[in-house]
């Protein structure tokens, strides 16, 4: 609720300068400035009444006077009439600082309005000389201790409660307010580009070297032997046929099948015994053959390239894409539902983990030096490059204001104030004026 004055719209039309102009939301007043109004009417009725009463009293002190009741009524005069002067000389002060006295255009007067851009400017530069200064700023942050606050407050269960959940809400917000085809599309560009660009074949080769170090292939050859061994145990007529299929035409089918039988026993032989046997040739020679290959993915330049021309032909395959399209697909659901939940594993170490931060702060004073010397070099940072973004706010908003009604309502804040000068003025004017005349009394003689 705004209530628009007849008194702010009469000064408004006083002011030739500004008159007719749109004065924007500056030239409504709220309850409090129209409380602010209401004090100020009073203080004015208080100065001015005195100064009414300084001139009936000068009046009727001038009459006693001229009527003979004796020196006592020179004394109230002189003291009355400098007190009328003195607080006609502050009505003049006060009122020329807000609008020309009397409606008359004299020199240095309605100051704010015909100086507002200039005290904009003026305001702006106190303001970035004084508030924005890399000293005081730096200095305040040194006082603030937010290192020490931030710990103090993170270290509190239910803060750590509270900044979980406005955790979990921002993931919740974030990854719904994301489009998944976007997330999709960055992740598989930035996933196929960065594993294009890096050679893998000499990472491959170290790990096949290490892991032949630590004998871990054997538990996948233990593995390829098992599996073979049980293949070749169900699948006896496949080897027979097989064998058969890739003899002379010419040849008996009886033979065939001698010779077919003989392989199969030998295969079955030759597996049973490298499962059985952890020193068998075979598995010395699957030792030999993985570390060759393993100095040649390392170190040969055929094989090398053999390897990433695979790569390249296996990231182009749309297969790719869809996997991680599903991959996100699933990692997006799995967070969602750990952020909704106050029970998931996810929110239980997010909020240890601002616990954990909490304490870490509240007991380590170098951490706690660090955190506030990045957020003063930050503070500086941002102050120093936008000091000039900064101050142009006060002064391009005090420079869009309309003239009258910003002086209206730098008067409802401060007016009431100045008040006091004008009573100051005629007290202190008529004190003056008493002892000038008692002066002048008492050297005259």
């Amino acid at each position: 609720m705004t209530i628009r004055t007849q008194e702010s719209t009469a000064d408004e039309g006083a002011e030739g300068a500004g008159a007719g102009r749109n004065p924007g939301p500056l030239g409504t007043l709220t309850p409090a400035d129209e409380l602010k109004r209401r004090g100020l009417r009073r203080m004015k009725g208080v100065a001015t009444g005195l100064l009414v009463l300084v001139a009936v009293v000068y009046a009727l002190a001038t009459w006693a006077e001229h009527s003979g009741a004796g020196p006592w009524a020179g004394y109230v005069a002189a003291a009355a009439e400098a007190g009328m002067v003195g607080a006609l000389a502050d009505w003049f002060a006060v009122t020329a600082l807000f609008r020309h006295p009397l409606g008359l255009p004299i020199p240095h007067t309605a100051i704010i309005p015909t100086k507002k851009d200039q005290l904009g400017e003026s305001l702006g530069e106190f303001v970035g000389e004084n508030f924005l200064s890399e000293q005081v700023v730096r200095d305040k942050l040194r006082s603030v201790e937010l290192g020490q606050r931030l710990g103090d407050w993170l270290a509190e269960p239910d803060n750590a409660d509270r900044v979980t959940a406005e955790l979990a809400t921002a993931v919740r917000g974030g990854l719904t307010v994301l489009r998944d085809a976007d997330v999709q599309e960055v992740l598989a560009e930035s996933i196929t580009r960065r594993a294009g660009e890096t050679e893998i074949a000499p990472a491959l080769g170290r790990l096949l070297e290490k892991t032949i170090a630590d004998e871990g292939h054997r538990r996948l050859v233990d593995l390829v032997l098992d599996a073979s061994h049980s293949w070749l145990t169900r699948h006896r007529d496949a080897v027979l046929d097989a064998v058969a299929g890739g003899s002379p035409g010419w040849t008996p089918r009886f033979v065939d099948r001698r010779v077919g039988e003989r392989v199969y026993r030998e295969l079955l032989r030759f597996v049973s015994e490298a499962r059985q046997q952890p020193d068998h040739a075979a598995r010395s020679t699957v030792d030999r053959f993985l570390a060759d290959f393993a100095q040649q993915l390392q170190h040969d330049p055929e094989t090398r390239e053999r390897v990433e021309r695979l790569k390249r032909d296996f990231l182009a395959r749309p297969e790719v894409r869809e996997l991680i399209a599903s991959t996100w697909g699933t990692l997006r659901s799995m967070v969602l539902t750990a952020a909704e939940d106050e029970r998931s594993e996810l929110r239980l170490r997010a909020r240890a983990a601002v616990l954990g931060v909490g304490a870490r702060l509240a007991s380590d004073e170098r951490l706690r030096a660090k955190l506030d010397g990045w957020v003063a070099d930050a503070t500086i940072h941002v102050v120093s490059g936008y000091r000039s973004q900064i101050t142009s706010l006060i002064t391009d908003t005090v420079a869009a204001w309309d003239a009258p009604t910003t002086s209206r309502k730098i008067e409802l804040h401060i007016g009431r104030d100045l008040q006091f000068i004008r009573l100051n003025g005629t007290v202190i004017g008529a004190l003056a004026g008493l002892v000038i005349h008692t002066v002048t009394r008492v050297l005259g003689g």
